[in-house]
């Protein structure tokens, strides 16, 4: 497979344009549901990263920063064709790196039921009950950076 590159997303840029269009393909398309206005505001002060292989995007995610020193890892996605093929792994990696270097010392998420194995896999640890979020299970997680 060719070389990933993971680079930072600017909102508002041509590849935000396809971090939304990607993000809604994956994560929101498949539950009939779309990111409002609301949403995105919110995300202003997120940090959104790209993982890219010749120009395309092909994986995303955001960093939300939290009090003592968590961050909070949301809208983790992947395009269909490079799903397995280490982008998550690759993305979540460099996210978590980034985050160090920020001074940060413990990632947290809220795991979509389907995903938990993916983020176990990497050293992420389940805590409390299974919930509902977006309209389907989802499980807290969390790791020490």
């Amino acid at each position: 497979m060719e070389k990933i590159k993971i680079i930072p997303i600017e909102m508002g840029s041509k590849q935000y344009e396809d971090e939304m269009k990607l993000r809604t393909e994956v994560l929101r398309k498949p539950l009939g549901l779309s990111y409002s206005a609301e949403d995105l505001i919110k995300e202003i002060d997120d940090i959104h990263l790209g993982a890219f292989i010749k120009n395309e995007l092909v994986g995303c995610l955001l960093l939300r920063p939290q009090l003592y020193g968590v961050m909070k890892m949301r809208q983790v996605a992947v395009a269909e064709k490079f799903q397995g093929k280490k982008v998550g792994t690759k993305l979540v990696k460099f996210a978590e790196v980034l985050a160090k270097k920020m001074g940060y010392a413990k990632f947290e998420l809220h795991s979509r039921e389907s995903s938990i194995t993916f983020y176990k896999a990497l050293g992420y640890e389940a805590y409390g009950e299974i919930f509902e979020e977006v309209m389907i299970p989802h499980q807290k997680m969390c790791k020490q950076l």
